[in-house]
C-alpha cells in the first residue's frame, strides 16, 4: 500500500528548524550537529539549509562560533513558511495549483472534495508555527480522531 507523504526533504526540514527553535537565541548550530541530533543526512541537510537561508527562515554567522540560528522568533515561523520554501506552492492535488488549471475542471466531480481539503491542510500548516510545537509535546496531539478532523 502506497501513502500520501510529506516529501523527505520537508520532513528534514521541519525536523531541522524546529531543532534550532529549541536552542537558545545566541547558539549558533552546526550542520554537523543538527544532522547527528536529528538523525539527518548531512550533505542532503546542506542543501536544505541553504534553501531555507535564501527564503529567509535561518541565518548564517561566520567565523569559530559560526554556525545556523533562526532567522525570525519561532513564532513567526509556520509549517507552510518551511514547506512552502523547500517545495513551492502547496497543492493537495495538480488540479489544486494556484492557477486551478486542470482540463477536467469544468466536469470534475472531485473538485470540492480537493478545495476542502487543501482549504484545511492549508489552515493547519499556517497555524502551527515552532513556538506551537515548544509549548505542547507531539505525543499530546497524536490520536486517530485528530489527524482525521484535521484532513
Amino acid at each position: 500500500m502506497s501513502l500520501m507523504q510529506i516529501p523527505r526533504r520537508v520532513d528534514y526540514g521541519l525536523r531541522a528548524i524546529i531543532y534550532l527553535s529549541t536552542q537558545d537565541p545566541e547558539k549558533c548550530c552546526s550542520i554537523a550537529e543538527i544532522a547527528r541530533q536529528q538523525n539527518v543526512p548531512k550533505k542532503f541537510l546542506e542543501k536544505i539549509i541553504q534553501d531555507l537561508m535564501r527564503r529567509g527562515l535561518i541565518r548564517s554567522k561566520r567565523g569559530s562560533c559560526g554556525g545556523y540560528t533562526l532567522a525570525r522568533l519561532p513564532d513567526q515561523i509556520s509549517f507552510y513558511d518551511v514547506i512552502e520554501a523547500l517545495e513551492g506552492p502547496i497543492a493537495v492535488n495538480v488540479c489544486m495549483n494556484e492557477e486551478l488549471s486542470c482540463d477536467q475542471l469544468p466536469r470534475c466531480a472531485m473538485v470540492g472534495v480537493w478545495s476542502e481539503i487543501q482549504q484545511k491542510v492549508t489552515e493547519v500548516f499556517t497555524r502551527t508555527t515552532l513556538a506551537d510545537l515548544r509549548r505542547t509535546p507531539c505525543r499530546d496531539n497524536l490520536s486517530v480522531s485528530s489527524l482525521s478532523s484535521a484532513a
